[in-house]
């Protein structure tokens, strides 16, 4: 899945569609680009029917990436001279998190494909970098996907954990609410 969606449809088509017995939301916006680490509505199932919320996109990472990400800044460190303690970087790394799961059958998102963490998001098209396309400067523009030019309401699946928090940032060392991956 991509790294950016738009949703351009009313809270009440959304409910209407997934049955949801519980909107949380408020007020969804008109248009709203979602791009990782930003809230987005999702459709989610609780012990008191499926709710309608708005979640922060994003999953925990797999202890591997955390550990390379803590090689990379101990690597850099090392270069520079600086004195660092492994397992003291390891444990205070960001987890920006991933925002795919692509292989249930690791160990890593085994523990949450259970219904209790499954549910869908609402979508109208996703983007797509087009590599084909570079515009002056270099940058890759987005190429968009919808199912037809009328771009009517679909889904994708994803997981929400609502125990995990993420820190996206290690000037702001904050944790941040989660939310769903496709």
């Amino acid at each position: 899945m991509c790294n950016l969606y738009n949703v351009t449809t009313n809270q009440e088509a959304i409910r209407q569609f997934t049955r949801a017995m519980i909107d949380s939301i408020g007020n969804l916006e008109p248009s709203l680009d979602v791009y990782p680490d930003r809230m987005g509505p999702v459709v989610r199932n609780t012990p008191a029917g499926r709710e309608m919320a708005m979640v922060r996109w994003g999953l925990p990472s797999s202890q591997q990436a955390l550990m390379q990400a803590a090689k990379k800044r101990a690597d850099k460190l090392q270069a520079k001279g600086i004195p660092f303690d492994f397992a003291q970087l390891l444990k205070m790394g960001p987890d920006g998190g991933t925002t795919n799961v692509r292989n249930t059958n690791s160990k890593h998102w085994t523990r949450w494909l259970g219904v209790e963490n499954r549910c869908v998001v609402p979508f109208s098209r996703f983007a797509e970098p087009d590599y084909g396309s570079r515009v002056e400067g270099g940058r890759v523009p987005n190429a968009w996907f919808a199912a037809n030019e009328e771009q009517p309401l679909m889904f994708f699946a994803g997981i929400w954990v609502a125990q995990w928090r993420s820190v996206r940032k290690k000037r702001k060392e904050k944790s941040l609410p989660t939310s769903t991956a496709s």
